[in-house]
Formats: C-alpha cells, structure tokens, sequence
C-alpha cells in the first residue's frame, strides 16, 4: 500500500510541478517585473502567439509571458513571421526573451540585426526539452509605432538516439526512437538493468575445477558493462592451494580519495580477504592459502574503464623427496613431489620388489594431502637360482646272498 502511495504522490507532484510550478518559475526567471500577464500554453502540440494588440502597434508598458509545454519525449520548435520591436543597445527598452528552464535561448530586438541587436529573422529556435518560455517586455514609449510579432510553434519529437553526446548516452547498446520517446536493448549475452538502459552480464555461474585456469571480465580489454555482480569461484579438492597471477592491463574505475567506492575486486580465500582492488595498479601474485577461493567483481552504473584478466594455478601440499632402494631406481624422478603427484618403483635385472612378503613388478607410492607418502618404500632383493635337481637312485636293502 506504501508503495502505491509513494508512486501516486510522484505523480501528483510531477503533474504539480508541471502545471503550477514550472510555469512560475519560468516568470521568475524571464520577467524581472511584478505584474505580467502569464499565459499557458499546456496540451496543444502547435499554435501561434503575437505582441498585444497585433497587428496594430503594441502598447507601452507592457510585460507578457507565453509558457508553452508539450508533451515529455518532444521539443517545441518556433519561429517568428513578423518582427519589428524597438531597437535599443543590447535590447534595454524593448525586447522578447526566450527561455528553456534554467536556459536563456535568445534576446531579440529591432527591426535588422546589428552589433548591439539582434533580431530572429528566418531563424528557428528550438527549446532542449518539453517547454519554452516567451516572454515580452515593452517601456513606457513606442513613439514610432512598432507592430511587435508573431510566431509559431510545434512539438517535434527528440530523437533521444541521436541528441546524446558520448558522455550522457541514452542507452548502454542500442537505442531505438519512437514518436515521443526511445527505448534500449542489449547485445546477445547482456540482459537490461532495472534503469532500462544499462547493459549487464549474466556473470555468477563460473565454477573452475582444473588445476590451472584464466578467466577476464566480461568483454576484456574492452569496457566491462556496467551495473554487474561477478562471482567466479575456484574449487579444487583439499591439499591444493591456489595462486593468483594478475595481468598488467588493470584497469578498474577508482577515486583519488576514497578506496574503491565504485567498483571494485574482493577475493575470498577461506578464511582470508583480499582487497578490494581497483585503479591502474594490478594486484599482481596472490598467495591464497586455500583451496576454495572466491572472485567477486562489481561495477556501478558509470564508467568506461577496461577492466582486468588473472590466470591461476594450484599447488600442493609438497612431499620428501625419498631415497631410491639398493639396486632399485624411481621412474618420473624430480627434484620436487606434491600432493597427487606420484613415483613408480622399479628394480634393477636380477632383483624383485618385495614388501610385506609379497612380490611385485613395479610399486607406486602417491604423495598425500597431509605431506606424506602413502606407503613406505618396498624393498628389491635378488632373485633366487632356480636350479634343476636329478633324481637320486634307491639303494636296494635286500641283503645279497654269497
């Protein structure tokens, strides 16, 4: 219910402010005198306005202001079919003033431009936004019966597309105008932010498992979009520990005072933190400690900065390099052993492995999480001989008889 009243008295005072407001403050702003007479212009998409009394002389004394408002997604577009005012230095007697809310468009006064002066001539003016103020002044004299003007005005859509410099774009990727207004798109992969016109990636379902990896931000080395929440997550079993090595090419919006206020790197890394991160300065080698690390990355609404790319590798718990047995050799020997990595026995021609009463070809060991070998080393023993046995001959037992 708070909701809807909220919204309801937004509205309220948008139309407030439009219809009561904004007319009072454009008299403020282009008439300096007390008493002039206001006429609103509210609804019509065209119409025409004219110097009091026109075509005849306009009288002395005399303060109008026209405030013309067109619908929002247009602008008003005017010009004058007749002009003729008094020509005073810099248009101090009489004079016609255009404003566009807190914008002074034009003075005009005279009969032909001068160096002092300045008179519309085949001129078309243009209000930046849905209204304009047309405010004339005249002094206590007219002795030579100037006719004053007309003019004519129209709403004309804005092209919200076009009108934008690079710095205020109406829309992060595409812009598509329609009579009164434009609505925005986004690239394949991108989805449209609850502004309606920022771009942002679908980013927090990237889980790494390999040992090694790379990973960027969206688009990189181009802009990273923006209003985004990236978490990359790396999950490798338990007795690995995790390296990060950031690229050179960093480059993260920041500020000169505050740390990273916009956007930013936080890693998560157990129960360590690291960052956040941001600017032109990479963050270069990180030693984890951890086997499950977190990437968030976040982006606000603005910027255009290039954003970053880390590569990352996985090490594990490191084991006794172990002595060869006697007339035995290790196949894979290194100088080094970690976690998972493993060494396989063998012996030397003559001679079997043999550990705990068996016999074996070959025997492998695996260098575990907690640093050691998962078994101990088995033992090569020479071969026995096999040597052939003759039968011996029975020697008879029966007595011989002489």
């Amino acid at each position: 219910m708070y909701k809807y009243l909220c919204s309801y008295s937004v509205r309220t005072f948008s139309f407030v402010f439009r219809s009561v407001l904004l007319p009072a403050l454009f008299s403020w702003l282009c008439v300096s005198v007390v008493g002039a007479n206001i006429v609103l212009l509210n609804g019509s998409m065209y119409g025409s306005i004219q110097s009091p009394n026109f075509p005849e002389p306009y009288p002395k004394e005399s303060e109008v202001q026209w405030n013309i408002s067109v619908p929002d997604g247009h602008q008003i577009r005017l010009y004058f079919m007749h002009f003729d005012i008094e020509p005073s230095y810099l248009c101090e007697y009489d004079y016609v003033k255009l404003c566009s809310e807190t914008e002074e468009l034009a003075v005009f006064c005279g009969r032909e431009s001068t160096d002092t002066e300045r008179v519309p001539a085949d001129d078309i003016i243009y209000s930046p936004g849905s209204t304009l103020s047309v405010a004339f002044h005249s002094d206590f004299s007219n002795e030579e019966r100037y006719s004053g003007f007309e003019a004519h005005y129209s709403a004309v859509d804005i092209d919200e597309c076009r009108d934008r410099n690079d710095e205020d774009l109406a829309c992060d990727h595409f812009c598509h105008n329609y009579i009164g207004g434009y609505y925005c798109s986004c690239r394949y992969g991108y989805q449209l932010h609850s502004d309606n016109r920022t771009c942002k990636v679908e980013c927090s379902d990237s889980v790494y498992t390999e040992r090694s990896g790379q990973f960027t931000s969206a688009d990189f080395p181009k802009p990273y979009p923006k209003s985004s929440d990236c978490l990359y997550r790396i999950e490798l079993e338990d007795g690995f520990l995790v390296t990060l090595d950031f690229d050179d090419s960093f480059d993260i919006e920041d500020h000169p005072e505050v740390t990273c206020p916009y956007d930013h790197i936080k890693i998560q890394a157990g129960e360590r933190e690291f960052g956040p991160f941001c600017g032109d300065r990479s963050p270069g080698r990180i030693q984890t400690g951890s086997n499950i690390v977190s990437i968030l990355f976040h982006s606000d609404n603005s910027g255009e900065n290039l954003g970053w790319k880390l590569t990352y590798t996985a090490t594990g718990s490191e084991c006794p390099v172990p002595v060869v047995p006697l007339n035995g050799h290790f196949e894979s020997l290194q100088s080094q052993y970690f976690f998972k990595e493993h060494i396989t026995v063998t012996c030397d021609p003559g001679y079997s492995l043999q550990k705990d009463g068996e016999e074996f070809e070959h025997y492998q060991l695996e260098c575990q999480t907690d640093g050691t070998w998962s078994s101990s080393l088995p033992l090569c023993k020479k071969k026995e001989s096999q040597r052939s046995r003759r039968s011996i001959e029975s020697v008879p037992t029966d007595p011989v008889l002489y």
